[in-house]
């Protein structure tokens, strides 16, 4: 198997082990889809990595703790993601792009759809792919019908064209 192939079924395999742990809010399988020093950029925070300025921000266990927070909202949430675009960048890394719809049912019975894309950073560690980096740029959150506002986020270009590191992620309209 080609190195390519090789990081694409092992990318393939990451997504749907997120997904799996998404669905059943399973936050330490969750957090164990980034890598020890990983970092998830998502609703204006920066979550893991060694050098956040925020201690409590830090680590598999922070974005366990956020998982946790952000999914004990929701009663079920469903993932699609869409294939990913890869490209090999060394021994081990790679970097990806793909969209991503989320339907979710909130505690209070209300639902909402969100739209958005994944720009990646992987590493293979511990014989598995994770997410080194994570960056979600949002593209709508609403009702299922498309009739919400959509978030004006940057379009960074075609792929392999990543989001600069100090890019803000968006919250969520109102």
């Amino acid at each position: 198997m080609t190195p390519f192939a090789e990081a694409h079924a092992g990318i393939t395999q990451l997504h749907a082990r997120f997904i799996d742990a998404v669905w059943r809010q399973d936050a330490t399988d969750f957090a164990d889809c980034f890598a020890r020093q990983g970092v998830w950029k998502i609703a204006g925070n920066v979550i893991g990595g060694p050098a956040n300025a925020n201690p409590a921000l830090r680590g598999r266990s922070a974005i366990a703790e956020a998982c946790r927070t952000m999914l004990g909202r929701c009663s079920h949430i469903q993932l699609i993601v869409q294939p990913t675009i890869v490209e090999v960048t060394g021994e081990g890394t790679a970097i990806g792009r793909h969209h991503m719809v989320e339907m979710a049912r909130m505690l209070d019975g209300s639902t909402a759809m969100t739209l958005g894309i994944y720009y990646d950073h992987f590493v293979e560690e511990q014989h598995r792919w994770r997410y080194l980096k994570r960056h979600w740029s949002m593209q709508y959150r609403g009702p299922f019908d498309l009739s919400g506002a959509f978030v004006d986020s940057p379009d960074y270009g075609s792929f392999p064209a990543m989001p600069p590191a100090d890019a803000p992620t968006y919250v969520r309209p109102a």
